[in-house]
C-alpha cells in the first residue's frame, strides 16, 4: 500500500471519543475507514458508519462481510467498542459481570473471529485490541472492568503467537486516562451497598478529576496509528507519558511498594 493507500481500516465504538478520533486519524493516515456504533448515527468526514452490535454474532459477521462488500479486503481492525463499570465487585451481580465482559471481551472475540479468515485469505493484516491502563494496574470500584482488560492483554498476546504465521499480527494499546465524556460508556453497579459508599464516592470523585487533566484522546489516536503502520510491530504501545510511567513502575517496584503507592494514590489509608 503506498502512503495515500494503507488498505481498509474498520474502528468499532467508533461514534464518539477515542474511537471516532481514532477513525478520523486514520483516514488522514491514508486509510479507507469504516467505523461501526450500536445505532445509526451520521458518518463523519472520510469515515464510512455501519450499525454493529458486538454482542450480536450475526451483526458482527453482517459488518464484516459488508465491509468486504464494499471494499474488497479488511487490512486493520481496531477493537476500541467497549464500556465501564464503576462500584465495588461485591456490589455487581454475576449477571452484570458477564454482561460487561460480552462487550469488552466476547465483543472483541467475536470481531476477531469474524475477520480472522478474511485477513488468512489475504495472508496479511492487523488487528489492534483497546486495552488501558487498567489492564496493567488495580484499580478499586473498578474491578470487573480491569478485569475485562487484563483478559484483553493475555489473549492478545496469545492470539498474537497463533496467527504470525498468516500474516496477522495482533497488538495492544494501552491508553491512560483519557479526556472523554466521564458518562459517556460508564454503568453503575447495580446493588449499591451502604458499606461501600463513602470510599466509592472518593473514588468517583478522584476519577472525574483525572478524566478532567487526562490525555486528549488525539494521543491515544496518534499511537493507535504508529501500532497500525509499524512495519515490525510490538505488541503493546502505551497512549501517553502516563501508561508509559505505570508501566515502568510495574514491571521494576517491588510489590509492597507498588502495593503502598496505589494507596495512596486512591487515597485509601496504608
Amino acid at each position: 500500500m503506498n502512503q495515500k493507500n494503507k488498505g481498509i481500516a474498520l474502528v468499532t465504538g467508533a461514534s464518539s471519543g477515542i474511537g471516532l478520533v481514532t477513525a478520523k486519524s486514520l483516514e488522514r493516515a491514508g486509510y479507507r475507514v469504516f467505523g461501526t456504533s450500536r445505532k445509526q448515527v451520521a458518518s463523519p468526514s472520510g469515515v464510512a458508519m455501519l450499525v454493529c452490535d458486538v454482542t450480536d454474532e450475526a451483526s458482527v459477521k453482517n459488518v464484516i462481510d459488508e465491509v468486504v462488500k464494499q471494499a474488497g479486503r479488511i487490512d486493520l481492525v481496531v477493537n476500541n467498542a467497549g464500556v465501564g463499570l464503576l462500584g465495588g465487585a461485591e456490589e455487581s451481580s454475576i449477571g452484570q459481570a458477564q454482561r460487561l465482559f460480552d462487550v469488552n471481551v466476547f465483543g472483541v472475540a467475536r470481531v476477531i473471529n469474524a475477520v480472522l479468515p478474511v485477513m488468512r485469505e489475504q495472508k496479511s493484516g492487523r488487528i489492534i485490541n483497546m486495552s488501558s491502563i487498567l489492564g496493567l494496574i488495580p484499580s478499586p470500584f473498578n474491578a470487573y472492568y480491569a478485569s475485562t482488560k487484563h483478559a484483553i492483554e493475555g489473549y492478545t498476546e496469545s492470539l498474537d503467537h497463533e496467527v504470525r504465521c498468516f500474516g496477522i499480527r495482533v497488538v495492544l494499546v494501552q491508553p491512560g486516562v483519557t479526556r472523554t465524556a466521564f458518562e459517556e460508556n460508564l454503568t453503575r453497579a447495580d446493588r449499591l451497598l451502604p458499606t461501600y459508599a463513602q470510599d466509592r464516592s472518593r473514588s468517583e470523585g478522584l476519577m472525574r478529576k483525572w478524566v478532567e487533566t487526562g490525555d486528549d484522546p488525539q494521543v491515544v489516536a496518534d499511537t493507535v496509528v504508529k501500532a497500525a503502520t509499524a512495519t515490525k510491530p510490538s505488541l503493546r504501545y502505551p497512549a501517553g507519558k502516563q501508561s508509559s510511567q505505570v508501566s515502568m513502575l510495574r514491571r521494576f517496584l517491588p510489590r509492597a511498594v507498588f502495593d503502598k503507592m496505589m494507596r495512596k494514590f486512591n487515597e485509601f489509608p496504608a
